[in-house]
């Protein structure tokens, strides 16, 4: 038996456009000589879909669909993935289920019975779990069919109490289909492998692991679809970030034509750069935008962000405005042109000093008296802001954030200010991480100024500011945020790793304190396994680890 998977790029509730995209590669799969076309969860509406499921017709016009794509299953069958009613009363109204197409019909529904509510994921919000399991016969064979997360109870500290696997293996299957939405971050892939390849030694089955690839908004999906052996050997992996269609022979428990081989994985800093420019690549054609704009001060964030989006977009499709205050030093102006003129993007140079002038004038009755401080430093962000966003109104850009993860993490810049923003493209990245992508994108040719790399950074709202004027140093600060933040430990059990107690407990403090700015800045593009938003939902006036 010849099996496709169809690994592709899905937009959520575009029913049109997810349709076609199904039915064309169904289509593909039969000239290619497939029996089975295996898409990835919930493909029909986008994976995921959220409370777009609490609409009736969201949930029809997913039905609507399937029975056109059933439709084109004439001498082929396919596996889709969409929601469907729960038909007794007591329980959630939806199942996060895949049809198993034949013929023109519906011959089996698989509903998923692990239904992840952790991070990123809130399944249980919307699903109620399948509690009945059986294999899919076909062609003489008995295919073990699950849905994502019912593969990853397995190994240490298992989530649940229960495994479909372990039912449906009294069956005695003769081969695991897997389909997934299984997002993105840049060690995902090595902990997919194992999982995987675990459960084929487990079961001592073969398995095929189809995943959807693309962005939807802040979730990356990396696709990377796998094919293992029943010793839970790795026997193929498909493409990484981009669509793909592959067909595996499977004959007498063997896939046919390929020996086992060993994941090598892309460097940390590939994968993520590769990520940002799918995530900004989605968010803009799936919105239906065109072009952008961001703030370009000549520093390393901006720079970055300059730089992926020109490679993302087109540099033709990006406004990089240069805002320089009376504190912005010669240098920094002319790295930002250098840039510029490096990627032949667009750029406008408006200068804050009138701007931010006007505003202290505005405001010298009630700060009459009182020294320069942070409030002056922030009218000039702000100021910066409005520009920016008003080149987005009049232009229809759309504005780019460039804080990093290190700078979201501490609250370390303006509300309303550099905060700003459609879509926050390397708030997930650290500031040590953005110096390796900066280094990353050079690595063919300077492109980014060596000066914006090797410079001090510093947000040039005072004479002779640098970030380490108000922050520990970077090296320092990354590791006990990654510490606190992805690895979840307390300020004593970092204290006892040898850092500095003092420094912990600032660095935690300051963390906590920001947490009401994060509640109010962009969608951040998620590279790692614990980014700022959704999956990480915090207090803003609790007092633990304060």
């Amino acid at each position: 038996m010849k099996i496709a998977l169809a690994q592709l790029n899905y937009h959520i509730g575009n029913f049109e456009y997810n349709t076609r995209k199904i039915i064309a590669q169904i289509h593909e799969a039969k000239t290619q000589g497939a029996d089975l076309v295996v898409f990835a969860e919930l493909a029909v509406c986008g994976y995921p879909p959220r409370d777009f499921l609490e609409f009736a017709e969201f949930v029809d016009l997913c039905e609507q669909a399937a029975a056109e794509i059933a439709n084109h299953c004439q001498d082929i069958a396919c596996v889709i993935g969409l929601p469907v009613k729960n038909e007794v009363l007591a329980g959630k109204d939806l199942y996060n289920a895949a049809y198993f197409i034949e013929a023109g019909k519906v011959k089996a529904v698989v509903r998923k019975a692990l239904l992840p509510n952790y991070d990123v994921f809130d399944e249980y919000r919307y699903f109620e779990p399948g509690s009945e399991f059986e294999c899919i016969e076909f062609k003489g064979l008995k295919i073990a069919l699950t849905i994502c997360e019912d593969l990853w109870n397995i190994n240490d500290n298992p989530l649940y109490i229960a495994n479909p696997m372990d039912v449906l293996i009294a069956e005695k299957p003769d081969l695991m289909i897997n389909i997934a939405a299984s997002p993105f971050s840049y060690a995902h892939d090595d902990e997919r492998m194992v999982v995987l390849g675990d459960n084929a030694k487990k079961y001592q089955l073969p398995l095929l692991y189809v995943n959807q690839v693309g962005a939807q908004t802040e979730l990356i999906f990396d696709g990377g679809s796998l094919a293992f052996d029943k010793q839970g050997n790795l026997l193929d992996e498909m493409p990484y970030f981009e669509e793909a269609l592959r067909i595996y022979e499977f004959e007498d428990s063997i896939i046919k034509g390929h020996s086992p081989k060993v994941h090598q994985p892309l460097s940390d800093i590939e994968q993520i750069y590769s990520a940002l420019i799918l995530g900004i690549q989605d968010y803009f054609e799936k919105s239906g935008f065109k072009k952008a704009v961001l703030g370009l001060s000549g520093g390393i964030d901006s720079a970055v962000v300059c730089a992926l989006a020109c490679r993302a977009l087109g540099a033709e499709n990006v406004m990089a405005v240069l805002m320089p205050s009376k504190y912005s030093s010669d240098h920094s102006i002319k790295d930002a042109l250098d840039l510029v003129a490096n990627f032949g993007c667009q750029h406008e140079i408006i200068e804050i000093k009138d701007a931010a002038d006007a505003f202290d004038q505005m405001l010298s009755g009630p700060f009459e008296g009182l020294p320069f401080n942070l409030a002056e430093e922030n009218i000039q962000a702000r100021c910066r802001g409005i520009v920016v966003m008003a080149m987005s109104n009049k232009f229809g850009y759309i504005l780019l954030n460039t804080s990093n993860k290190s700078e979201c993490a501490v609250g370390y810049g303006t509300l309303y200010g550099d905060m700003c923003g459609a879509i926050g493209v390397i708030g997930d990245v650290y500031k040590t991480q953005v110096y390796e992508l900066a280094n990353y994108i050079n690595k063919d040719g300077i492109v980014i100024p060596e000066n914006s790399i090797v410079k001090p950074p510093s947000a040039e709202l005072r004479p002779g500011q640098k970030d380490s004027d108000s922050l520990p140093d970077y090296d320092m600060l990354d590791k006990i945020l990654y510490q606190y933040v992805e690895l979840k430990q307390s300020s004593s059990a970092i204290i006892s790793q040898g850092y500095e107690e003092a420094t912990v407990r600032r660095i935690i403090k300051m963390v906590n304190n920001a947490e009401f700015k994060r509640y109010q800045t962009p969608p951040i593009l998620r590279v790692s396994a614990k980014a700022f938003g959704m999956g990480r939902r915090m207090p803003i006036v609790g007092k633990y680890l304060s």
